[in-house]
């Protein structure tokens, strides 16, 4: 049997270094735990960016694959199929919007609200052609397109692709001051994160979201929130918004949309929005395949019990209870976090966030870092209470064994 060793060294040679993978080679999972080729077991703590959030190889939605690939896989849009009316309506209802976009990626599906804002200023608002801007947070992660990046403020992500699309306008996360005085006549929306994922878990001031909302309404401009990482159980609610019970405009869909087993993507919005769409003016090939609608139709059924929700908040509780009581110890500095999802900021003089998470990958816990010193943590949400307490443990030890060196 070909080793972990021989497969990392082929992918490294053989591949575009566009990722710095932990080196471990998985083979198969099941709920929260993987198993690579040597069969040594871990506790997958990342979820696939929160695309796991119902675990690995769900029934019920590998089922509901399973029945689609013995009937039909791809149409295209140029005809209907028999998942798509299931699906538009059920991500409808779910998000309480009139209508829906499938794409298949995330940054897709940013891309396609960004296009809509733009049209629906024209058509609706009245802004001048080719004038209209968008609000956007410093720390942003949406994707990494060209458009997308255009407005990055990671340099890993932005620098040496430009030239850089026009019409975005950078403010602080967290202000929304710093909006306010950013929008004019031409301003069509503002695209926030609920919480910034990839900045490391950042929670904004309570109380944010609400006057963003409040601020975009009074102005005449669309809220687009990217719930691609926080939203779909991950935070103890459907979408991280409800924490402050704000409906924006448009809903940004991703990840777990597709249950782990293909990716599907979407946005929703109600009819004055999303009828600026017309045919021939933005589409996918695969964008609401049957698939991916069958998939996607099991994960909105999951939903709708409530049950991952509710099982979010408690654990979450949990897991940052725990994680609270290690800072003011020298090794952790700060932890941010809301439901099963949080950023832990290891103290530089410990560690690196990948040497914090190559010493859990050790001790059969997988996580990721970013940016430095920071990990994200986001089990999938089945994982058993004595299996996350079990991970945690494996982080105190890993941590202050660093710290010890």
């Amino acid at each position: 049997m070909i080793t972990s060793a021989e497969l990392i060294e082929i992918s490294e040679r053989r591949s575009a270094h566009n990722y710095h993978p932990l080196p471990v080679v998985i083979h198969e999972a099941d709920g929260a735990w993987v198993t690579d080729v040597e069969g040594k077991r871990y506790l997958d703590c990342l979820s696939g960016y929160s695309s796991l959030n119902f675990g690995h190889r769900h029934p019920k939605i590998i089922e509901a694959a399973r029945e689609q690939l013995e009937r039909l896989t791809l149409t295209s849009r140029a005809f209907y199929h028999d998942q798509f009316a299931q699906f538009c309506a059920g991500l409808g209802d779910l998000t309480g919007k009139d209508m829906v976009l499938p794409m298949n990626t995330g940054a897709e599906a940013v891309e396609t609200a960004i296009k809509v804002a733009r049209k629906w200023g024209y058509e609706v608002k009245g802004v001048e052609p080719g004038q209209a801007n968008i609000i956007v947070m410093d720390g942003n992660f949406h994707g990494r397109t060209t458009t997308i990046i255009s407005f990055s403020t990671d340099p890993d992500a932005h620098d040496g692709f430009g030239p850089y699309t026009p019409g975005f306008r950078i403010v602080p996360y967290g202000s929304a001051e710093a909006v306010r005085e950013a929008m004019d006549a031409a301003t069509v929306a503002v695209l926030v994160e609920p919480i910034q994922g990839e900045a490391g878990v950042l929670v904004p001031p309570d109380g944010y979201l609400t006057e963003l909302r409040e601020l975009c309404s009074a102005e005449g401009v669309l809220l687009i929130a990217d719930e691609i990482q926080s939203g779909l159980g991950r935070t103890g609610h459907t979408f991280a918004c409800d924490h402050e019970g704000v409906v924006p405009d448009i809903y940004v869909m991703g990840k777990a949309l597709g249950g782990g087993v293909v990716p599907v993507s979407a946005i929703a919005a109600n009819r004055d929005v999303l009828g600026v769409i017309h045919p021939g003016q933005h589409g996918s090939t695969f964008g609401g395949n049957p698939l991916a609608c069958a998939v996607a139709n099991a994960v909105i059924e999951i939903l709708n019990t409530g049950e991952f929700q509710a099982r979010a908040a408690k654990l979450g509780e949990l897991m940052l209870g725990r994680l609270r009581e290690l800072v003011g110890h020298g090794a952790v500095i700060e932890v941010r976090g809301r439901g099963l999802w949080a950023g832990v900021d290891i103290h530089p003089d410990v560690g690196t966030g990948r040497e914090v998470s190559k010493a859990l990958l050790k001790r059969g816990v997988l996580a990721k870092d970013t940016h430095g010193s920071t990990i994200r943590l986001a089990p999938p949400i089945v994982v058993a209470e004595d299996d996350l307490h079990w991970a945690l443990d494996q982080l105190v030890d890993a941590v202050y064994e660093l710290q010890s060196r």
